[in-house]
């Protein structure tokens, strides 16, 4: 197994087993597995397996591994079910309110499906801007994202 396969499969097993809240963590977490890493390369490793920040009740934010995190509270870490407060419409524009620290997580799952009718999202702390395809209907947005996240409501 190359070096970047292995740290990866590492970083993969700490965030899904652990709590971990910064890169120095991690770091840390990894040299004690005897593997050097630096913090750009984390953030390359990040990218590539989808790593995402997450707020949790007591450390703030954490990782999160990007699939899979919906309804699965991973090391008790994360639910984002019920995380969507509201959604509305504007032409080909919907803007979503989530709890405060949500958006970003949220955002990302959400381009990560890929939908031929959303072309992307752009995040803030608690708010989603959503450019939707030309003439879709909002009500089909509304009934693919509650696929995601089964209390969301618009």
């Amino acid at each position: 197994m190359g070096k970047k396969n292995e740290r990866i499969g590492i970083i993969k097993r700490i965030i899904h087993d652990e709590l971990i809240s910064s890169q120095d963590e991690l770091i840390r977490r990894l040299e004690a597995h005897g593997i050097k890493a630096t913090q750009s390369t984390l953030s390359r490793d990040f990218k590539a397996i989808n790593v995402l920040k997450t707020p949790h009740p007591e450390k703030g934010y954490v990782y999160v591994l990007g699939d899979g995190i919906v309804g699965d509270n991973m090391a008790g870490s994360v639910n984002l079910d019920d995380a969507i407060i509201n959604i509305k419409f504007s032409g080909n524009i919907g803007v979503i309110t989530t709890k405060s620290g949500y958006a970003s997580a949220i955002s990302a799952i959400v381009d990560s499906r890929k939908s031929k009718d959303i072309l992307g999202t752009v995040a803030g702390d608690n708010a989603i801007i959503m450019v939707l395809r030309e003439g879709v209907a909002h009500k089909e947005i509304v009934d693919s994202l509650k696929k995601i996240f089964p209390t969301t409501t618009a």
